[in-house]
């Protein structure tokens, strides 16, 4: 565990942390851009590597990956959320810590001195990368912790989302339907704490990862499977959940960057680590 001060999405995700895999486990449309997001994560490396996973929460994603013969090390900067990923990882061979986002560089440091290697690849799923203002530091200190060859996958919030648009005009939310397309920190709320998230462009995120990384795939998730602000309506209609599963495979690649998140793939170059 680092000394870090919690910041306000820190603040924000520890609050719900022993009630978050309740409360988003029973959302199936959370659920289906899970499935999305594991196929790909399937697909990037061999299996029984060892992945590390940036903003991890509660563990969900990594002990499914653990299930699948990886191992994993999750990194998320929530105290609570840590205990309860480790507790269902330990079993399994992997484990999780206190580690920031925005921590990253110092996390490489001491990986390698208590004698730790390059990892395989890396992945962070739904968003926590979108409350990190400055991506810049992660792509330095992913470029040092995934060795050459390695796939690193990082879900984002997609910034021009049809399905939240259309849910939070009905709603009644204009100003939740246009709030992607704003620049810089925008207010997001958990529960009842308040903390800002930036709607990072692809472009930007490209930048931060170069020229360690090369961009080598993007897919939309949750381009006709809404977001989770159409929960519980559209858990309560499976046969139409299922439609729109199915037409987000079709339209995965072809309409990216229409998805509520949309999932980038980088190669690790050979360029050396700065």
């Amino acid at each position: 565990m680092t000394g870090t001060p919690f910041r306000p999405a820190a603040l924000a995700f520890e609050g719900i942390a022993p009630h978050f895999d309740s409360r988003f486990g029973k959302w199936q449309s959370v659920a289906a851009q899970r499935r999305a997001v594991r196929r790909a994560l399937i697909a990037a490396w061999p299996p029984g590597g060892h992945i590390l996973e940036v903003g991890g929460g509660t563990g969900e994603d990594a002990l499914w990956l653990a299930r699948q013969g990886f191992r994993v090390t999750l990194t998320d900067v929530s105290p609570r959320m840590v205990a309860l990923a480790d507790a269902k990882l330990r079993p399994l061979g992997s484990k999780a810590e206190r580690v920031a986002a925005e921590e990253m560089q110092d996390f490489a440091v001491r990986h390698f001195a208590q004698g730790g290697e390059q990892f395989g690849g890396v992945f962070s799923n739904f968003a926590p990368l979108n409350c990190v203002e400055d991506l810049a530091p992660v792509g330095r200190a992913l470029a040092r912790l995934v060795r050459p060859g390695g796939s690193v996958l990082l879900v984002m919030f997609g910034i021009a989302s049809p399905g939240e648009i259309l849910v939070e005009s009905l709603r009644g939310r204009p100003h939740q339907a246009l709030r992607r397309f704003r620049r810089g920190a925008v207010p997001a709320r958990v529960g009842d704490r308040h903390f800002t998230v930036t709607y990072h462009r692809g472009a930007a995120l490209r930048q931060a990862m170069q020229p360690w990384f090369t961009l080598t795939e993007r897919r939309g998730i949750g381009i006709f499977v809404p977001p989770s602000a159409a929960e519980p309506w559209i858990s309560r209609h499976p046969h139409l959940l299922t439609l729109l599963e199915n037409l987000d495979r079709l339209a995965a690649r072809p309409l990216a960057a229409l998805g509520d998140h949309i999932l980038y793939r980088f190669t690790r170059t050979e360029r050396p680590a700065s």
